[in-house]
């Protein structure tokens, strides 16, 4: 049972560095399990998917990226706001072709520069058509919808674009753009999810970004704790050695059973690596006790060596699955 049932639009965001590109993508997948058909989305202009799935630089429209087992499909789109401003010209104004004459000299790149707000109308805006687009014969033409976001730091800005487009459009097309996202952004069918890792400054850019979200009635979802390493020693032993009390003669036993012989010097430097990986499991777990007082369910992904490639997105879709995210 999926602890997110009517969503339909999943934000991921997180600090750089956490993995949220890994996790959209994997998050995708799983959404696409079982014969779906997922939309994965970026807005930044970084072609972050192009480069997990292997694939040629994304285009401004969707392309096929992965089949998901059980015969899903997970499309992609790389959302550039110059096009979408050519498309929403075209869509409210019919000016296609004096679009193409402002990008020719510059104006287009000028607008988005200096309106900001307009440019993220224009961002989340294509991503809510996508969302809510129709196939023939009814119903929604995507199950679900991905978007990999800008950061936690910036996040409940960008999402929140009627702030933001207020004292630069008070009615017209832009406002009523701004007003249809924010009405699917704050919306149950909306959910921003955020990714850190078990770090100090990851995990309190986490706790202000849900702050800042709940603040601006935006639907906090997940917490995703990504790149999560097992602990080396049971946890009878932690707190020994990060007092720098382990037994060294059990150690010294310990690597004379594996046929090492147990000079001073290589015990001493075991003990001292064990001291500074107990102490590292403790700052952990102080970070875990940070992240479960936010009181949003929180799913940990392993961290793999491969998981940029198609196989480890795999394993983690499955992660997430097991879970119950989706």
């Amino acid at each position: 049972m999926s602890d997110f049932p009517a969503v339909k639009l999943h934000v991921v965001s997180g600090k750089g560095g956490t993995g949220k590109t890994t996790v959209a993508a994997s998050l995708a997948l799983a959404l696409a399990a079982g014969g779906r058909q997922v939309l994965l989305t970026e807005v930044e202009g970084r072609q972050g998917i192009a480069q997990l799935f292997d694939t040629p630089p994304l285009p401004y429209e969707e392309r096929r990226v992965a089949s998901a087992r059980g015969g899903g499909e997970v499309y992609a789109l790389a959302i550039d706001p110059e096009q979408a401003l050519l498309e929403y010209l075209e869509q409210f104004y019919n000016l296609r072709r004096a679009g193409s004459m402002l990008k020719k000299i510059g104006a287009i790149d000028f607008a988005t520069t200096i309106a900001p707000g307009v440019r993220d109308v224009l961002l989340t805006g294509k991503v809510m058509e996508a969302a809510t687009r129709e196939r023939r014969g009814g119903g929604r033409l995507y199950d679900a919808v991905v978007m990999d976001a800008p950061p936690t730091g910036r996040i409940a800005r960008f999402l929140n674009v009627n702030s933001e487009v207020a004292a630069l459009a008070r009615m017209g097309p832009v406002r009523n753009q701004a007003d249809s996202v924010m009405k699917l952004l704050r919306s149950n069918k909306t959910a921003v999810h955020l990714v850190t890792v078990l770090e100090e400054m990851p995990v309190q850019e986490t706790a202000d970004g849900v702050a800042e979200l709940r603040g601006t009635d935006l639907p906090v979802g997940a917490v995703i704790v990504n790149m999560v390493r097992d602990p080396l020693l049971p946890d009878a032993d932690v707190a020994s050695a990060a007092a720098g009390q382990l037994d060294t003669a059990e150690l010294g036993r310990g690597l004379k059973a594996a046929g090492i012989e147990p000079d001073p010097a290589i015990v001493s430097a075991l003990a001292a690596e064990a001291t500074d990986h107990a102490g590292r499991v403790r700052l952990e777990q102080q970070e875990r006790t940070v992240l479960h007082d936010l009181d949003r369910p929180t799913y940990e992904l392993p961290l793999i060596p491969d998981a940029t490639d198609l196989a480890g997105l795999y394993d983690l879709a499955e992660r997430l699955q097991t879970a119950g995210m989706v």
